[in-house]
Protein backbone atom coordinates (compact mmCIF):
# COMPACT_ATOMS: atom_id res chain seq x y z
CA UNK A 1 0.00 0.00 0.00
CA UNK A 2 2.35 2.64 0.93
CA UNK A 3 4.81 1.85 -2.68
CA UNK A 4 1.66 2.32 -4.09
CA UNK A 5 0.91 5.39 -2.68
CA UNK A 6 4.64 7.07 -3.06
CA UNK A 7 4.45 6.55 -6.23
CA UNK A 8 1.45 7.91 -6.51
CA UNK A 9 2.58 11.10 -4.61
CA UNK A 10 5.74 10.96 -7.06
CA UNK A 11 3.72 11.48 -10.32
CA UNK A 12 1.60 13.81 -8.69
CA UNK A 13 4.98 16.12 -7.58
CA UNK A 14 6.12 15.66 -11.33
CA UNK A 15 3.21 16.49 -13.20
CA UNK A 16 1.86 19.72 -10.98
CA UNK A 17 5.42 21.37 -10.15
CA UNK A 18 8.65 20.49 -11.09
CA UNK A 19 8.25 20.88 -14.64
CA UNK A 20 6.31 24.32 -14.46
CA UNK A 21 8.42 26.36 -17.42
CA UNK A 22 7.91 29.21 -14.89
CA UNK A 23 10.55 27.84 -12.88
CA UNK A 24 14.03 27.87 -13.17
CA UNK A 25 17.03 25.89 -10.99
CA UNK A 26 19.49 28.88 -12.40
CA UNK A 27 17.61 31.71 -10.91
CA UNK A 28 19.73 31.20 -7.83
CA UNK A 29 23.47 30.21 -7.66
CA UNK A 30 22.51 27.71 -5.20
CA UNK A 31 19.93 24.86 -4.64
CA UNK A 32 20.85 24.26 -1.37
CA UNK A 33 19.58 27.21 0.84
CA UNK A 34 22.13 26.68 4.03
CA UNK A 35 24.81 26.75 1.57
CA UNK A 36 23.78 29.99 0.30
CA UNK A 37 22.99 31.81 3.32
CA UNK A 38 26.87 30.70 4.63
CA UNK A 39 28.49 32.18 1.57
CA UNK A 40 26.40 35.37 2.57
CA UNK A 41 28.16 35.26 5.73
CA UNK A 42 24.97 34.64 7.58
CA UNK A 43 24.54 31.87 10.28
CA UNK A 44 22.09 29.35 9.37
CA UNK A 45 19.50 27.77 11.71
CA UNK A 46 17.65 24.50 11.96
CA UNK A 47 16.60 21.38 14.00
CA UNK A 48 16.84 18.00 14.49
CA UNK A 49 14.29 15.44 13.85
CA UNK A 50 13.42 11.76 13.70
CA UNK A 51 9.62 12.18 13.27
CA UNK A 52 9.07 11.26 9.29
CA UNK A 53 5.80 11.66 9.24
CA UNK A 54 4.05 13.71 5.93
CA UNK A 55 2.42 15.53 8.93
CA UNK A 56 5.90 17.03 10.31
CA UNK A 57 7.49 17.42 6.59
CA UNK A 58 4.93 19.76 5.84
CA UNK A 59 5.24 21.67 8.66
CA UNK A 60 9.10 21.80 9.15
CA UNK A 61 9.37 23.02 5.01
CA UNK A 62 7.13 25.74 6.04
CA UNK A 63 9.02 26.71 10.01
CA UNK A 64 11.20 29.43 8.63
CA UNK A 65 13.94 26.95 9.45
CA UNK A 66 17.13 27.35 6.96
CA UNK A 67 18.27 23.49 7.26
CA UNK A 68 16.25 20.50 9.28
CA UNK A 69 19.05 17.37 10.72
CA UNK A 70 17.07 14.31 10.22
CA UNK A 71 18.27 12.03 12.21
CA UNK A 72 18.87 8.54 11.34
CA UNK A 73 21.37 7.45 13.89
CA UNK A 74 19.00 7.26 16.85
CA UNK A 75 16.11 6.28 14.88
CA UNK A 76 15.15 3.33 12.81
CA UNK A 77 16.99 2.75 9.13
CA UNK A 78 13.95 3.13 7.03
CA UNK A 79 14.66 4.39 3.59
CA UNK A 80 10.93 4.54 2.78
CA UNK A 81 10.39 6.73 5.09
CA UNK A 82 13.32 8.85 4.22
CA UNK A 83 11.87 9.22 0.91
CA UNK A 84 8.26 10.08 1.80
CA UNK A 85 9.62 12.79 4.34
CA UNK A 86 11.90 14.48 1.73
CA UNK A 87 8.40 14.39 -0.80
CA UNK A 88 6.87 15.93 1.87
CA UNK A 89 9.11 18.57 1.97
CA UNK A 90 8.99 19.58 -1.42
CA UNK A 91 6.67 22.98 -0.74
CA UNK A 92 5.38 23.76 -4.29
CA UNK A 93 3.65 26.81 -3.82
CA UNK A 94 6.92 28.38 -1.96
CA UNK A 95 8.84 26.83 -5.19
CA UNK A 96 5.84 28.49 -7.66
CA UNK A 97 5.80 31.90 -5.66
CA UNK A 98 10.17 32.15 -5.66
CA UNK A 99 10.30 31.38 -9.50
CA UNK A 100 13.27 28.47 -8.78
CA UNK A 101 13.94 25.77 -7.24
CA UNK A 102 15.51 26.03 -4.26
CA UNK A 103 14.15 24.41 -1.40
CA UNK A 104 13.02 26.65 1.87
CA UNK A 105 14.35 24.14 4.37
CA UNK A 106 17.51 22.04 3.24
CA UNK A 107 17.43 18.38 3.96
CA UNK A 108 20.14 17.16 5.53
CA UNK A 109 20.39 13.63 7.02
CA UNK A 110 22.82 12.34 9.87
CA UNK A 111 24.07 8.80 9.36
CA UNK A 112 24.06 5.98 11.88
CA UNK A 113 27.87 5.68 10.90
CA UNK A 114 31.20 7.91 10.11
CA UNK A 115 34.05 7.43 8.35
CA UNK A 116 35.60 4.60 9.73
CA UNK A 117 32.53 2.19 9.49
CA UNK A 118 31.93 1.85 5.85
CA UNK A 119 29.89 4.76 5.18
CA UNK A 120 29.65 4.31 1.16
CA UNK A 121 26.42 2.58 1.13
CA UNK A 122 24.92 4.51 3.45
CA UNK A 123 25.76 7.75 1.58
CA UNK A 124 25.15 6.33 -1.50
CA UNK A 125 21.67 5.45 -0.94
CA UNK A 126 20.85 8.85 0.86
CA UNK A 127 21.97 10.79 -1.99
CA UNK A 128 20.33 9.18 -4.54
CA UNK A 129 17.08 9.92 -2.90
CA UNK A 130 18.06 13.82 -2.78
CA UNK A 131 19.22 14.72 0.40
CA UNK A 132 21.23 17.85 0.21
CA UNK A 133 23.84 16.68 2.77
CA UNK A 134 25.62 14.53 5.17
CA UNK A 135 26.15 14.89 9.25
CA UNK A 136 28.53 12.05 10.49
CA UNK A 137 28.49 11.36 13.70
CA UNK A 138 31.56 11.13 15.98
CA UNK A 139 34.05 12.04 13.51
CA UNK A 140 37.72 11.68 15.48
CA UNK A 141 40.31 12.20 13.00
CA UNK A 142 41.25 13.66 9.52
CA UNK A 143 41.25 10.43 7.61
CA UNK A 144 37.63 9.35 8.50
CA UNK A 145 36.48 12.91 7.47
CA UNK A 146 38.30 12.24 4.04
CA UNK A 147 36.69 8.97 3.85
CA UNK A 148 33.34 10.62 4.74
CA UNK A 149 33.97 13.53 1.63
CA UNK A 150 35.10 10.53 -0.74
CA UNK A 151 31.66 8.85 0.17
CA UNK A 152 30.21 11.80 -0.85
CA UNK A 153 31.58 12.78 -4.71
CA UNK A 154 31.75 11.43 -8.02
CA UNK A 155 34.53 10.72 -9.58
CA UNK A 156 35.84 13.97 -11.20
CA UNK A 157 36.55 14.43 -14.85
CA UNK A 158 40.29 13.91 -15.90
CA UNK A 159 42.51 16.92 -15.37
CA UNK A 160 40.35 18.37 -12.97
CA UNK A 161 42.07 20.86 -10.41
CA UNK A 162 39.46 19.34 -7.27
CA UNK A 163 39.78 15.21 -8.40
CA UNK A 164 41.10 15.08 -4.64
CA UNK A 165 39.53 13.47 -2.22
CA UNK A 166 38.88 10.84 -5.41
CA UNK A 167 34.76 10.21 -5.29
CA UNK A 168 34.28 6.57 -4.79
CA UNK A 169 29.85 7.36 -5.51
CA UNK A 170 28.22 5.47 -8.06
CA UNK A 171 26.66 6.84 -10.74
CA UNK A 172 22.80 6.72 -10.71
CA UNK A 173 21.10 10.53 -10.51
CA UNK A 174 17.85 9.83 -11.61
CA UNK A 175 15.56 10.10 -9.32
CA UNK A 176 18.02 12.66 -7.28
CA UNK A 177 18.22 15.21 -10.11
CA UNK A 178 14.20 14.37 -10.39
CA UNK A 179 13.93 15.47 -6.84
CA UNK A 180 16.34 18.25 -7.19
CA UNK A 181 15.00 19.43 -10.84
CA UNK A 182 18.46 20.26 -11.84
CA UNK A 183 19.42 18.51 -15.21
CA UNK A 184 23.14 19.35 -14.39
CA UNK A 185 22.76 17.66 -11.25
CA UNK A 186 26.16 15.34 -11.52
CA UNK A 187 27.80 18.70 -11.65
CA UNK A 188 25.74 19.93 -8.89
CA UNK A 189 26.09 17.24 -7.08
CA UNK A 190 29.77 17.90 -5.32
CA UNK A 191 30.58 18.96 -1.65
CA UNK A 192 30.82 22.35 -0.98
CA UNK A 193 33.25 24.69 -0.35
CA UNK A 194 35.67 22.29 -2.09
CA UNK A 195 33.64 22.75 -5.73
CA UNK A 196 32.14 25.96 -5.15
CA UNK A 197 29.42 25.44 -7.41
CA UNK A 198 28.70 22.43 -5.16
CA UNK A 199 25.13 22.05 -3.48
CA UNK A 200 26.22 18.88 -0.96
CA UNK A 201 27.37 19.96 3.05
CA UNK A 202 29.47 17.47 3.95
CA UNK A 203 29.00 18.40 8.53
CA UNK A 204 31.83 16.39 10.39
CA UNK A 205 30.79 16.21 14.54
CA UNK A 206 32.87 16.70 16.74
CA UNK A 207 31.95 14.65 20.36
CA UNK A 208 35.12 13.07 21.67
CA UNK A 209 37.91 14.41 23.36
CA UNK A 210 40.43 12.81 20.71
CA UNK A 211 38.28 14.68 17.82
CA UNK A 212 38.70 17.83 19.32
CA UNK A 213 42.46 17.32 19.76
CA UNK A 214 42.09 16.77 15.75
CA UNK A 215 39.49 19.42 14.95
CA UNK A 216 41.91 21.32 12.89
CA UNK A 217 42.82 18.54 10.81
CA UNK A 218 39.04 17.58 10.27
CA UNK A 219 37.70 21.04 9.68
CA UNK A 220 40.49 21.86 6.76
CA UNK A 221 39.80 18.12 5.16
CA UNK A 222 38.98 19.15 0.86
CA UNK A 223 35.50 18.53 0.84
CA UNK A 224 34.20 19.11 4.57
CA UNK A 225 31.88 21.57 4.75
CA UNK A 226 30.77 22.26 8.33
CA UNK A 227 31.62 21.04 11.66
CA UNK A 228 28.88 20.39 14.25
CA UNK A 229 29.84 19.84 17.79
CA UNK A 230 27.74 17.06 19.99
CA UNK A 231 28.13 18.50 23.90
CA UNK A 232 26.22 15.55 25.15
CA UNK A 233 28.53 12.85 23.55
CA UNK A 234 31.53 15.49 24.21
CA UNK A 235 31.23 15.68 27.93
CA UNK A 236 30.02 11.90 28.41
CA UNK A 237 33.34 11.14 26.04
CA UNK A 238 35.50 12.81 28.97
CA UNK A 239 33.75 11.70 32.12
CA UNK A 240 32.81 15.13 32.57
CA UNK A 241 29.34 17.38 33.41
CA UNK A 242 28.57 18.94 30.47
CA UNK A 243 28.58 22.37 32.36
CA UNK A 244 32.35 21.18 33.51
CA UNK A 245 34.94 23.87 32.94
CA UNK A 246 37.18 21.48 31.31
CA UNK A 247 34.18 20.41 28.44
CA UNK A 248 33.00 24.34 27.88
CA UNK A 249 36.79 24.88 27.00
CA UNK A 250 36.72 21.80 24.70
CA UNK A 251 33.76 23.54 23.10
CA UNK A 252 35.20 26.91 22.60
CA UNK A 253 38.64 25.76 21.27
CA UNK A 254 36.25 23.73 18.18
CA UNK A 255 34.48 27.18 17.99
CA UNK A 256 37.37 29.40 17.90
CA UNK A 257 39.51 26.91 15.25
CA UNK A 258 36.47 26.93 12.73
CA UNK A 259 36.30 30.74 13.33
CA UNK A 260 40.14 30.59 12.15
CA UNK A 261 39.78 28.54 9.08
CA UNK A 262 35.89 30.30 8.09
CA UNK A 263 34.38 26.96 9.13
CA UNK A 264 30.77 27.12 9.79
CA UNK A 265 30.35 25.51 13.27
CA UNK A 266 27.25 24.28 14.76
CA UNK A 267 25.90 22.97 18.60
CA UNK A 268 22.40 22.42 19.95
CA UNK A 269 21.44 25.43 21.45
CA UNK A 270 18.12 26.94 23.60
CA UNK A 271 16.85 29.98 24.29
CA UNK A 272 19.17 31.10 27.23
CA UNK A 273 22.16 30.50 25.08
CA UNK A 274 21.86 30.87 21.46
CA UNK A 275 22.87 34.26 21.70
CA UNK A 276 26.11 33.69 23.93
CA UNK A 277 26.79 30.57 20.89
CA UNK A 278 26.71 33.08 18.12
CA UNK A 279 28.54 35.68 19.57
CA UNK A 280 31.18 32.30 20.13
CA UNK A 281 31.28 31.97 16.58
CA UNK A 282 28.85 28.99 15.94
CA UNK A 283 27.52 29.66 12.23
CA UNK A 284 25.29 26.66 12.27
CA UNK A 285 22.78 26.12 15.72
CA UNK A 286 20.23 24.14 15.81
CA UNK A 287 17.54 26.48 17.93
CA UNK A 288 15.81 23.61 19.50
CA UNK A 289 16.27 19.42 19.35
CA UNK A 290 13.25 17.55 18.31
CA UNK A 291 10.79 18.92 15.31
CA UNK A 292 7.47 17.14 16.03
CA UNK A 293 4.87 18.17 13.57
CA UNK A 294 6.47 21.26 12.92
CA UNK A 295 8.41 23.33 15.46
CA UNK A 296 7.56 24.18 18.81
CA UNK A 297 6.85 27.56 20.35
CA UNK A 298 10.14 27.75 22.92
CA UNK A 299 11.74 26.73 19.35
CA UNK A 300 10.17 29.35 17.57
CA UNK A 301 11.06 31.81 20.13
CA UNK A 302 14.50 30.94 20.16
CA UNK A 303 14.97 31.13 16.06
CA UNK A 304 13.01 34.55 16.24
CA UNK A 305 15.45 35.37 18.83
CA UNK A 306 18.60 33.85 16.87
CA UNK A 307 17.55 35.78 13.63
CA UNK A 308 17.31 39.14 15.65
CA UNK A 309 21.01 38.74 17.15
CA UNK A 310 22.45 37.74 13.89
CA UNK A 311 20.71 40.68 11.81
CA UNK A 312 18.38 38.20 9.23
CA UNK A 313 15.27 39.82 7.99
CA UNK A 314 15.10 37.46 4.86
Amino acid sequence: MKKKYLAALFSVLAATGLAATNVSAQDSDHLNRTIETFEKGDPAFGLFTGNFSLANARGLARSGLDYILIDMEHTAWDMEKLQEFLLGMTDKTAIAQQGHLQMRTTPIVRLPANGRNDPEWLVKQILDIGAFGIMFPYVETAEEAKRAVKAMRYPQPRGSEIAEPKGVRGVSPSVAAWYWGARDYIQRADTWPLNENGDLLAVMQIESEEGVNNAEAIMTTPGVGAIFVGPADLSFNMGLPGNSPEVQEAIDKVAKLCVKHDVPCGITTNEGDIEARLDQGFRFPTVGYWGDAGISGSTERNLQKARAHAGRDD
